[in-house]
């Protein structure tokens, strides 16, 4: 009688030991969501702020400054529902200015354009890294939440279900293969 409580005991034991790695690693993988978000966020916000200083330089046509300008504009002011759409609506703006290199060389020509061509290109190719690396992050915590132990068990407590963030970030053929930070 004791062998069967101590073996069940043991069982219990090693159950609550893998439970607690269980829910301690989908801790670990929604922090690590919660700071690529915040990563993510940064370099939209510097794409956008980039973006609207170099609308507002004077280096770009009128046109070409009043489309960046209002699609910045929109993405740094976007509520969260409507975020991916404002953000994707200003990739397409940038695609539309920066499309041919040309453009890109007639802003270097002006004081100081070497300087913000070489800013808006990092800021444009920083932004689908860390796109991607958000949702890497929530694909691994969806995957660990679909496991039959984490949802019996209710591993995941209250925390909401993490939801990637899809946009179009394809860069301007221009801005993409230009050299620098």
């Amino acid at each position: 009688m004791i062998e069967i409580i101590v073996w069940t005991v043991v069982a219990l034991f090693a159950i609550g030991l893998y439970l607690s790695w269980t829910a301690g690693r989908l801790d670990r993988l929604h922090a690590r969501i919660d700071a690529a978000r915040a990563a993510l966020d940064a370099q939209l916000l510097r794409r956008a702020s980039v973006t609207q200083e170099l609308a507002t330089a004077g280096v770009l046509d009128p046109a070409a400054s009043i489309v960046l300008y209002e699609a910045a504009h929109a993405a740094r002011q976007a509520e969260e529902e409507q975020r991916e759409v404002a953000e994707s609506e200003l990739s397409t703006a940038l695609r539309a200015v920066f499309g041919e290199a040309a453009q890109v060389e007639a802003v270097k020509e002006f004081p100081g354009g070497e300087d913000a061509a070489k800013e808006l290109a990092a800021a444009v190719r920083r932004v689908p890294m860390a796109r991607r690396f958000h949702n890497d992050s929530v694909r691994a915590a969806r995957a660990l939440r679909r496991h039959r132990t984490v949802r019996l068990f209710r591993l995941a407590g209250h925390a909401p279900f993490p939801l990637a963030f899809e946009m179009d970030d394809e860069p301007p053929v221009a801005l993409a293969d230009r050299p620098g930070s």
